[in-house]
């Protein structure tokens, strides 16, 4: 073989090896000896290696991640949407840019996780701050932090007195009673003991005097014995004959006795094991029914004026009622929550739950006080009428006596919760709170004991166990003498109560109110336009359409009200607070040519003036004028209202 069929063969070995490596660039392939080899194949293979393993590698990883987002459509299939779920395949998408970008799959596959750790944290503390936000909520959110901190307090306070039954303090004295009884008891017994035994020498005594009585019976029998031998005779044939029954009764002894022996083998053949169990048995059943009595049943559903107290049932009323309490003890958490206890014991012992139901026979104190219209925040307007008890029938009847006192006492506590029942608690918008107006004219004076102590009673027991439910206290036609009595009243009274009162004089009380109610809520008898079963004004629209018109000082106001139809009538209330003004009414017609007709003349009208209404039916279209004319020094206030009525032909 020569030298160039050697090189020949030593080349196809080579290519045979590396088939799809092209290692070998040869100017003449004919020449083996000018054959050139430009790259090491060993290096070329390790490259080669290095660059597959990464492919796989990638391969691998987007496996993973189809794999994942498989699992995660199954997961959302079978449960709800979650938005973590959402943000766990946006990271996911996150990664195959990043991938992507950098070529680097490790370090992508590091930061992507990084990313998810991150957000799934960043979402657990907001969540948790929005839990401690819902928590912090409270029915107000105009409250200071100190006066929020306050209601989650009692709150807290409200819940564990409630789920450990400690919030009537009665309650918890149960036991303490019921050994008190049992001991009183023992006492008895043991008072009773030597009682007995002196009782036994007595009855020794008797028995002795009976014995001699015996004796002498015994000698008057032995005379009587003699006859009773006849009787015997005639006994012994009686007892024949009973000899049959006894025989008879003899069999049933046996029967009997016969199935006490066998009770009694039954009994012995318990084991001992069994019949202690049984002992067991019985001394737990007793201990139950002691437990059961000694144990008092937590009540979840306790209830103020309708609202839930347990804090946990989420009822927002729960809030407004316990900040009541709250703001009549300052904000002071503790004394709110022995507010709160002593009111519900209170109420407990007065039955006040279902003093609505109860006919008290006081008919003729409704004329006294009653609920009627509302002010201008929509508050419930209550009206105390003192001057009636200037009758000396209708006060001794009222307060003659100390039942009737109490009695009176509690027509005001049933009174008030018929005032309730037109609140709202449902929510912090709602009206939750009364306005009461007390009309002082023709009061009887402080030399009326018994209603100046009943009065000073019911003061105290409803500052105390209805906190908060009086927006305004407004006090009209105001004596002197009763300026004296509040002073002697004010120490019994919180500043907070006190700062909701208001005095009004008597030429004062029209423009008093007006501050407070709507000209059309207020009575007639106070300067207002409402009246008594009042068919005019009776819808809300027309009711609210009350019009103010200031008069300056030396000036005259006309007041037009338009009729463009003939054939209609018109009708107005008008006011003027503090009248002195010289007022009169007319009717204009819109035709030139037509004459003026004066409803009413001018006239002077003094400070007491009752409001106003009167009525025209015009028989041509025009106008009606009220005129005004204030002479004084002082600026004069007018409101007025109206309406058409079209008759139809």
């Amino acid at each position: 073989m020569t030298s160039e069929d050697q090189v020949k063969s030593e080349e196809t070995q080579m290519a045979a090896v590396n088939k799809d490596e092209p290692i070998i660039d040869g100017t003449n392939p004919d020449n083996g000896r000018n054959i050139k080899v430009e790259e090491n194949p060993k290096q070329v293979d390790a490259d080669n290696a290095d660059t597959n393993n990464v492919e796989e590698e990638e391969e691998k990883q987007k496996q993973k991640v189809v794999e994942e987002e498989v699992v995660n459509n199954k997961k959302k299939e079978e449960e709800p949407h979650d938005t973590k779920s959402d943000e766990k395949v946006l990271g996911v998408e996150e990664k195959e840019e990043e991938e992507e970008e950098a070529k680097d799959s490790k370090d992508g596959n590091q930061n992507g996780e990084e990313e998810v750790v991150q957000s799934t944290t960043i979402n657990k503390e907001e969540e948790e701050e929005e839990r401690v936000e819902e928590i912090k909520e409270t029915s107000s959110s105009d409250l200071k932090d100190n006066e929020k901190k306050a209601l989650i307090d009692l709150k807290s306070k409200l819940e564990e007195a409630i789920l450990q039954n400690k919030l009537f303090p009665l309650a918890t004295h149960k036991k303490e009673e019921k050994e008190k009884e049992e001991e009183a008891q023992k006492e008895k017994e043991s008072q009773t003991k030597p009682a007995t035994q002196e009782g036994n020498e007595e009855d020794d005594k008797l028995e002795k005097s009976k014995q001699e009585e015996e004796k002498v019976v015994e000698e008057k029998e032995k005379s009587s014995q003699e006859e009773e031998k006849v009787v015997e005779e005639k006994e012994k044939l009686i007892q024949e004959e009973g000899k049959v029954v006894e025989e008879k009764e003899k069999s049933v002894d046996v029967v009997a006795v016969q199935e006490q022996e066998h009770t009694v083998e039954n009994k012995e053949k318990c084991t001992p094991e069994e019949e202690e169990k049984k002992v067991e048995n019985q001394e737990n059943e007793e201990e139950k029914t002691k437990s059961d009595d000694d144990v008092d049943v937590v009540d979840k559903d306790i209830s103020l004026w309708g609202v839930p107290l347990l804090p946990s049932a989420g009822s927002e009323a729960t809030d407004v009622i316990l900040l009541k309490f709250l703001r009549a003890r300052d904000f002071k958490v503790n004394e709110a929550f022995e507010m709160l206890k002593n009111t519900l014991q209170w109420r407990k012992d007065n039955k006040i739950d279902s003093i609505l139901d109860e006919d008290l026979g006081l008919d003729h104190l409704n004329s006294v006080a009653y609920m009627d219209g509302i002010d201008h925040d929509g508050h419930p307007i209550c009206y105390n009428m003192y001057g009636i008890f200037e009758n000396d029938e209708l006060y001794q009847k009222t307060f003659g006596t100390e039942e009737q006192r109490q009695l009176f006492m509690r027509w005001r506590f049933q009174l008030m919760e018929k005032g309730i029942q037109k609140l709202d608690f449902s929510n912090k918008k709602g009206v939750s709170s009364l306005l009461q107006i007390n009309d002082l004219k023709n009061s009887p004076g402080p030399s009326r004991k018994e209603l100046r102590i009943a009065m000073k009673q019911a003061v105290g027991l409803l500052q105390d166990n209805y906190p908060e439910f009086v927006a305004r206290n407004i006090f009209v036609n105001v004596p002197f003498w009763y300026y004296a009595f509040n002073a002697v009243l004010s120490p019994f009274l919180t500043q907070r109560t006190k700062s909701k009162f208001v005095f009004a004089r008597p030429a004062k009380v029209t423009e008093t109110l007006l501050r407070y109610i709507p000209a059309q809520q207020i009575p007639i008898r106070y300067g207002g336009m409402k009246r008594e079963n009042d068919s005019e004004f009776s819808s809300a629209a027309e009711e609210c359409n009350v019009t103010e018109v200031i008069v300056k000082s030396g000036s005259t106001e006309a007041i037009e009200i338009p009729a463009p139809e003939s054939g209609a009538t018109l009708l107005w209330d008008l006011i003027v607070l503090g009248w002195e003004v010289i007022y009169k009414e007319e009717f204009v017609p819109s035709d030139e040519g037509s004459y003026t007709m004066i409803i009413q003349k001018g006239k002077k009208m003094g400070s007491q003036e009752e409001p106003v209404r009167n009525s025209f039916r015009n028989s041509e279209p025009g106008k009606v004028v009220l005129t005004v004319e204030n002479n004084t020094f002082k600026k004069k206030k007018v409101l007025y209202r109206y309406k058409t009525k079209m008759i139809s032909a």
